[in-house]
């Protein structure tokens, strides 16, 4: 059999950049920072229930996961039917570029953001746009509309943005909304909004703007990002569309019922993300003092813009001592926000890094 007869895979697929997963500790004391996961383990009432879902295993989870479904649904004060759940945000998120893009069509989004968002846009065969961040690492709002075309089926806000850290308002949001036609669905990518020193009322601004999906996720602040379970706040026609693009039982029983009990957990999780918040700030403040560029972040990690050789250098010194964290080419070091004495082994690499050296 020639070679040219074996099947091949689409040329798209071909093209398409790995998603480039963050590091893995392999070591008691290497401390894990790369993956923006939660350090603590999981609650004990969630363990419990993971446990006794584990029991089920053998049966298929509910397909619509209608008990976490209507759990969220009152969480939000929103409809059943317009929530969505997926295997983590970004299987949601696929579900929704899958949902609303035909070949041909554009997606818009600010870059440097959440790496998977081209290779979503690419396995569909839509255009990604990226529109550049400001000097201080922000959305470009305004830029973002401008960049709307005809084409233009989605636009794509990461807030607090991934990796930079920076946030959306919620007046920016509202006057971004404003001025983006009404056929554009605004995905607002909320995985990190729990460790926001403000807490944003989206849903409201979801209800005077149809076209805007909340993206959310149980990976971060919940502890779960081993179980894969994220959801969609959005309009019943689109969270629909959604379920019906989800691979089915994409979400298992175990997911599920470890959500489900996450969610009765909240000032337990509300806890443990005061905790990450309160060490933000403090790291931020000493890093800029020894000569770092880091911008004002409201998520649990920091931000470090390097050049590149920089970059590579950082990276290396980290794994010296370590500590994992993300390095992403062209752009800067991304750091997960730990306990304190994790939070000050970066900070002694910080400190002792060779800045400008060759």
């Amino acid at each position: 059999m020639l070679p040219d007869s074996l099947p091949r895979l689409r040329a798209a697929v071909s093209a398409l950049p790995a998603y480039v997963a963050g590091r893995k500790a392999t070591g008691d004391h290497v401390a894990a920072l790369a993956s923006n996961e939660s350090h603590y383990p999981p609650l004990p009432s969630v363990l419990a229930a993971i446990a006794a879902a584990a029991g089920r295993v053998n049966r298929y989870p509910d397909m619509a996961s209608l008990a976490l479904r209507e759990r969220l649904a009152e969480a939000n004060g929103v409809g059943v039917d317009e929530i969505a759940v997926g295997p983590g945000s970004v299987g949601v998120l696929a579900q929704l570029v899958a949902a609303v893009c035909d070949a041909g069509d554009d997606v818009v989004f600010a870059w440097r953001s959440f790496e998977a968002y081209p290779i979503l846009c690419q396995i569909a065969g839509a255009g990604a746009v990226r529109v550049p961040l400001t000097t201080d690492e922000r959305h470009d709002l305004p830029a973002m509309a401008a960049a709307i075309t005809v084409r233009t089926r989605a636009v794509l806000l990461c807030s607090p943005n991934n990796p930079t850290g920076t946030a959306i308002s919620l007046e920016e949001l509202a006057a971004f909304l404003e001025v983006v036609p009404p056929s554009v669905l605004v995905v607002l990518d909320e995985a990190y909004r729990e460790f926001m020193d403000a807490d944003l009322d989206t849903v409201a601004l979801f209800r005077e703007y149809p076209n805007l999906c909340l993206l959310r996720t149980f990976s971060k602040a919940y502890g779960l990002a081993g179980l894969r379970v994220g959801y969609a706040i959005a309009r019943p026609e689109i969270a629909e569309g959604l379920r019906r693009t989800q691979v089915p039982f994409s979400v298992s029983g175990v997911a599920e019922a470890a959500a489900i009990a996450a969610l009765d957990a909240e000032s337990e999780v509300a806890e443990r993300v005061a905790s990450v918040t309160a060490e933000r700030p403090r790291v931020e403040a000493a890093a800029r003092a020894l000569g770092w560029d880091v911008p004002a972040g409201a998520a649990n990690f920091v931000w470090l813009r390097t050049d590149d050789d920089e970059r590579v250098r950082l990276v290396a010194a980290f794994d010296a001592a370590g500590i994992m964290v993300r390095g992403y080419a062209g752009d800067g070091v991304r750091v997960t926000l730990a306990d304190r004495d994790s939070n000050d082994r970066v900070l002694a690499v910080l400190a002792a890094f060779e800045r400008g050296r060759p």
